[in-house]
């Protein structure tokens, strides 16, 4: 609620803040109205006159981007990513970092598809360019993934940075609710899949000890 001047009206918020709630205001509608939200809701869900708006931003186009730019900031990742205990046995560990990951997926996917984007914005229009010695958003993210499963890296077959690649390519396939057709994948499949495959164990196996594999082991086999 905004505090009032001594006449009664809304006391005008910071510039910062004010930019902040109509940013926060428009990505809370457009999940609900997509990009024919007007500003006269945008305005009246953040608390300012419509006319504030304009004079923070150019065009509602503006500030949908701004907002869908402002949703895609891995900042808030990065951090969910830091506060994992990395004393959690690996299985639960990687359940964990899968249902992260596909938390920030499916809200990006959902949040694309409201605005009619198939994909992020070009990285000059997001800000973030490649610059020499400043790592890029994905860079950072996969980074972040690697820290988390370092504890364990002689418990796995193939080098962190490609386990990494490995969990975060079978996430995003098992989210994409076109790819999963919609029946997206358990973070706890998703572990499963990358630490155990989809193989049952060789001792649960009918061929194991038995059938044909016995049979392949007989001493009198030519």
């Amino acid at each position: 609620m905004h505090s009032e001047t001594p006449s009664g009206r809304a006391r005008p918020l910071p510039p910062e803040e004010r930019r902040a709630a109509l940013i926060t205001a428009t990505l809370a509608l457009i999940s609900e109205h997509g990009v024919k939200v007007t500003t006269r809701q945008i305005a009246e869900a953040a608390g300012v006159a419509e006319g504030t708006i304009f004079r923070v931003f150019p065009h509602k186009d503006g500030l949908v981007r701004v907002a869908v730019e402002t949703a895609l900031d891995p900042a808030p990742l990065l951090e969910e990513l830091a506060a994992l205990d990395l004393d959690t046995p690996l299985p639960q560990r990687l359940t964990q970092l899968a249902a992260i990951l596909q938390r920030r997926l499916t809200s990006i996917f959902n949040l694309l598809h409201s605005v009619g984007m198939h994909g992020p914005p070009e990285p000059e229009a997001s800000g973030r360019r490649g610059a020499a010695g400043v790592r890029s958003p994905n860079e950072e993210i996969h980074q972040a993934v690697i820290r988390v499963l370092e504890p364990d890296a002689d418990r796995f077959r193939y080098p962190l940075p490609e386990v990494a690649r490995l969990l975060r390519l079978l996430t995003f396939a098992g989210s994409h609710p076109r790819i999963s057709d919609n029946e997206p994948l358990r973070p706890e499949m998703i572990a499963a899949v990358l630490l155990d495959g989809m193989r049952q164990p060789e001792s649960a196996t009918p061929e194991s000890g038995s059938g044909r594999c016995a049979e392949h082991n007989r001493p009198d086999r030519p």
